[in-house]
């Protein structure tokens, strides 16, 4: 479909539909869903990445499962705001995902996104290993909990 500002998402959202949040690794997929109250992010399993077309299906059958009416996207700039090598690798992927679907995609600022998810993993005492396993889906939901606090404040 399009990407939109966060300020468009919640007229865009059919009732009852949920939002996606993606953190974009090289080899995984992070993915976490909102509730359908769009109030708390929910971590989900990661996509092990392949090629383009496999890590398309089955993210859209992911998110088509969880009735996603959205998808947020980490986008990874610079701790200066400047884009990267990262950052357009996201934004191509969206380009591409988004001529296979009519969900809207909302780029999020994710400076940080898996510190904080590691963080809160180590607070929880989570093994290294399970860490491992986890931090994708876990900086996903981090990254989708910020936009929906945003959505919050926006009162929209």
């Amino acid at each position: 479909m399009a990407v939109i500002d966060i300020s468009e998402l919640r007229a865009r959202l059919a009732a009852g539909a949920t939002v996606a949040g993606l953190d974009l690794g090289t080899k995984t997929i992070g993915v976490a869903v909102s509730d359908p109250g769009l109030s708390f992010a929910h971590p989900r399993p990661v996509i092990t990445r392949r090629k383009f077309t496999l890590d398309a299906q089955a993210l859209l059958a992911a998110l088509e499962k969880e009735k996603a009416g959205a998808v947020v996207i980490g986008l990874p700039v610079n701790m200066d705001g400047s884009e990267g090598p990262r950052a357009q690798a996201t934004r191509a992927f969206v380009r591409n995902i988004e001529k296979m679907t009519d969900l809207p995609f909302v780029y999020w600022d994710e400076r940080l996104s898996t510190v904080a998810a590691e963080r809160a993993l180590l607070a929880m005492d989570v093994s290294r290993k399970k860490r491992e396993a986890r931090i994708d889906s876990a900086a996903a939901a981090f990254i989708l909990q910020g936009a929906l606090d945003r959505l919050r404040a926006l009162g929209s």
